[in-house]
């Protein structure tokens, strides 16, 4: 009995010792002191980066519709099959055109349907999503043999085979030459393909298959798909880091990347595999390759198009680690190096120059005022940092102006990480690029991780990283709100480090649902719509309110990285006169913050802008896309004070604008 009342107080005792201490780690009041910056952010601290993965180049943002367009695959007909109505003929993949060997491949049609027609269908990219009313511009490069006498239909049809679209040409001669047509389509379709029929008889050869839509990213002909590409604009990002990633490296040095063969004409442009191609075996994508319709004049454009910082990121003369592991010696590294070297010409260069002239010749003579190279991507241990030093030589002596980005591996923490600081602080690279995919609990854990880098040492590129939790049956289902909430928490860690973290974007950007590799990813799209996740507008919710400065908030006089589960920062944004407070409250119970400014006077309003959702599993899909959605309301300020009810599992940013 003594033992039992013993224990009872006890219970009571650890019970009102516990109770008192998470009493004195409530959260009720936060001070922002207004007026006194602790530090700059830069314009480049929000971006975005983009790799094609996942079908995010060809079959996504670049808006070509035809898979294969020119035959170069490995498999030279892969997405295409015979058609035959009531006419016969042959295909000839020929493999020899001494006039262009980056693009040697085209397909030989000998034709017999007087009566009848013979000819091609492409199947696109897990089909083609054409729009009602909207125009489409079909183009061909056709040399028509001797004798021939042949009329080309283009048609797209739907699933049932049912004409939704044609056009007709005719008159082709022995010439090389590209041949046009457009045509409305009637109805919308996921999943139309395009059919190329000959009547006649006589042989042709073809090459460059194409069909765009008209209606594309600031109205380029051959441009890139309009709604993804305005998703990303809407991030008002900071910077476009490209073109990866992984497939800077290949899975071998034979299938890097190599901007040089990206530029120029796009029919002279040298396609190759693409590395996610084999890299994933539950996921396999045969079909996936790089046409380079995308390449780097394009990344440089789209990123002045929406007035982010081009970060391009150049192999160190290392394939990728996990795979083959190919490594340049040292004494062979001079190619790489002056790749790196010819690309800020290229980017930068005046028109006199051999680069400069190139991109003057496609359509930009203004340089493109590159400021940042990356060098490697995830490479690691002695063989990255030697190799790393002898770009670092060259550039820092011929490019003073450009800012180096270089790495600390694939991992977080241990010792390649470590090991990788070490060695990068007795160089001088401006920025290391450092990535975390994990779950959900670290990114709660480090919302402090950068409270105590060094001040003096290189500034930090978190260039990858995104929370990975649980899935389900559908491709969007890994991005669910509690990952979406927990990177919100460890952003304002982010934030409130700007003196050391310059740059930050989440991984990867893009993802086709019906041929994704990875996942999490922040759009989701399929051939005809595209939809931001909760990751994306907590992305958004950091980018389009920066500010230009951090200023201090606080509660009981220490930054908010957890305590009663509250996440917080502050910014300042002079130019706009305005303050940002961002709030991520990670517990299922609402609570009721007072807070106090100081420093400077608000108007009599805030604005509050919250994400919120009451299952941490909830996510957002084609079909529904706004489960997860930023709501708006107005809340009043009482002099130099305001209360804010925050609800359970909720990122909130409160907009408050300053009195002149």
């Amino acid at each position: 009995m003594k033992k039992n009342i013993k224990l009872y107080y006890l219970v009571i005792t650890f019970l009102l010792v516990t109770a008192d201490s998470v009493s004195a780690q409530q959260v009720k009041e936060i001070t922002v002191i207004a007026d006194n910056p602790v530090a700059d952010i830069q314009p480049t601290m929000w971006g975005v980066f983009f790799e094609d993965i996942n079908f995010a180049a060809d079959g996504g943002i670049y808006a070509e519709l035809v898979k294969n367009r020119s035959f170069e695959f490995s498999m030279p007909l892969m997405g295409w099959k015979t058609t035959r109505e009531k006419g016969e003929g042959r295909l000839l993949p020929t493999f020899y055109s001494p006039s262009n060997p980056s693009n040697p491949r085209y397909l030989e049609i000998a034709v017999d349907a007087a009566n009848g027609a013979f000819g091609i269908t492409n199947e696109g990219f897990r089909g083609m999503g054409v729009k009602q009313g909207e125009t489409y511009n079909f183009s061909i490069f056709a040399s028509a043999r001797s004798g021939s006498d042949l009329i080309m239909t283009i048609e797209l049809i739907n699933p049932k085979g049912e004409i939704i679209g044609s056009a007709e040409i005719k008159g082709f001669n022995y010439d090389w030459k590209i041949y046009r047509a457009s045509f409305k389509s009637p109805v919308t379709e996921p999943k139309a393909q395009l059919k190329v029929m000959l009547r006649g008889k006589g042989s042709i050869g073809v090459d460059m298959i194409s069909l765009f839509p008209s209606d594309t990213w600031k109205g380029r002909l051959g441009g890139l798909r309009k709604d993804i590409a305005q998703l990303i604009a809407d991030l008002e990002p900071g910077f476009v880091r490209f073109p990866g990633g992984c497939i800077v490296e290949g899975r071998d040095l034979t299938n890097r990347y190599q901007w040089k063969t990206t530029v120029g004409p796009i029919d002279q442009r040298r396609m190759i595999i693409n590395r996610w191609n084999m890299e994933m075996r539950d996921r396999l994508a045969p079909d996936y390759f790089q046409s380079f319709g995308l390449g780097f004049f394009e990344y440089f454009l789209f990123s002045e198009d929406i007035g982010a910082e081009p970060l391009p990121i150049l192999n160190c003369g290392m394939s990728c680690q996990f795979n083959a592991g190919e490594v340049v010696p040292l004494n062979e590294l001079d190619p790489y190096i002056q790749d790196a070297l010819d690309l800020i010409e290229f980017a930068n260069g005046p028109v006199t120059s051999a680069w400069g002239k190139l991109r003057s010749s496609m359509g930009h003579p203004e340089p493109f005022n590159l400021k940042y190279v990356g060098v490697g991507n995830e490479q690691w241990d002695e063989q990255y940092i030697e190799r790393y030093r002898e770009f670092e030589k060259v550039l820092k002596a011929k490019h003073p102006e450009i800012k180096i980005v270089s790495g600390s591996g694939p991992s977080a923490s241990g010792r390649l990480f470590d090991y990788a600081w070490a060695e990068m602080k007795k160089l001088s690279p401006d920025l290391i690029d450092e990535h975390y995919y994990m779950q959900p609990d670290w990114f709660l854990k480090n919302a402090a991780r950068y409270d105590n880098y060094d001040r003096k040492g290189p500034k930090v590129f978190a260039g990858e990283y995104a929370a990975h939790w649980k899935e389900g049956k559908d491709a969007e289902s890994r991005n669910t709100w509690y990952s979406a909430l927990t990177e919100a928490a460890f952003m304002t860690g982010l934030e409130r480090n700007a003196d050391i973290v310059h740059m930050a974007s989440y991984a990867p950007l893009l993802a086709h649902v019906e041929a994704w590799q990875w996942r999490p990813d922040l759009i989701w799209f399929d051939n005809l719509t595209s939809i931001g996740t909760p990751n994306y507008y907590v992305q958004k919710m950091f980018s389009t309110h920066r500010g230009t400065s951090v200023i201090s908030l606080t509660a009981a006089g220490k930054p908010l990285t957890g305590q009663d589960s509250i996440y917080a920062s502050g910014t300042l944004d002079k130019t706009a006169g305005r303050v940002y407070l961002k709030i991520v409250n990670v517990s299922a119970k609402p609570k009721t913050i007072n807070i106090s400014i100081e420093g400077s006077s608000a108007g009599k309003e805030a604005v509050v802008e919250t994400l919120k959702s009451g299952n941490k599993g909830d996510y957002n899909t084609i079909g529904n896309p706004k489960v997860i959605y930023p709501s708006s309301k107005t809340i009043q300020i009482s002099g130099k004070k305001m209360k804010i009810d925050l609800e359970g599992i909720s990122a909130n940013t409160i907009i408050l604008t300053l009195k002149k």
